[in-house]
């Protein structure tokens, strides 16, 4: 469990088929000690398991699944992820619930810079578009975010300075491919009204 309070970025060092997976190596200042070998880290949203460092080096194993369902296929050297560690008993609660499961990808349809805020757009497959609510928590690249306005399957965010100095959003460009976790609470909310 996380909270979407992205506190570290780090760069792709390679994303490359192996042991009928992929493995994705990162470069960040993360501190890992060998107790950390096996924990969970978010890695763009995306709740993958550290399995080993070498200095500044982490290594996770993806699965194919995984690999498919996120924007880790467009992933390419010297990319740069989002990273969160997993929750601890008495940590801060700042953003909101994030898993680390990815419901889908959406695509950046436009970016308006206004000073130093953006207001960024997202398309995602009307299929979801029932997860979406005004003033709701929604996770891109493991980021917590609230949701300013929803119009169909498009719903627009608006990232303030902080965000942007401190996660890899800043980076985002039209048409490109995020990880998108919807709220849990409007996930179980919305199974219980379909049942």
């Amino acid at each position: 469990m996380f909270t979407g309070i992205i506190k570290k970025t780090a760069k792709v060092i390679s994303n490359a088929k192996k042991n009928k997976g992929y493995e994705l190596v990162l470069l960040s200042n993360l501190k890992c000690k060998k107790k950390d070998i096996g924990s969970s880290i978010c890695v763009n949203g995306v709740c993958l398991t550290l399995t080993s460092f070498i200095n500044k080096k982490l290594f996770f194993f993806i699965s194919y699944k995984t690999f498919e369902l996120t924007n880790f296929k467009y992933l390419k050297k010297n990319s740069i992820v989002n990273l969160e560690r997993s929750l601890k008993f008495g940590d801060e609660i700042a953003g909101h619930f994030v898993q680390g499961h990815i419901d889908t990808i959406g695509k950046i349809k436009s970016i308006k810079k206004q000073l130093k805020t953006w207001t960024i757009a997202v398309s995602i497959s009307p299929n979801y578009s029932n997860y979406l609510i005004d003033k709701g928590s929604i996770s891109i690249n493991g980021v917590s975010l609230t949701i300013v306005k929803v119009n169909k399957n498009i719903f627009t965010l608006v990232i303030i300075p902080h965000t942007l100095k401190e996660t890899n959003l800043i980076n985002l460009t039209k048409n490109d491919i995020v990880n998108i976790e919807f709220d849990i609470v409007i996930k179980y909310l919305n199974k219980v009204n379909n049942k």
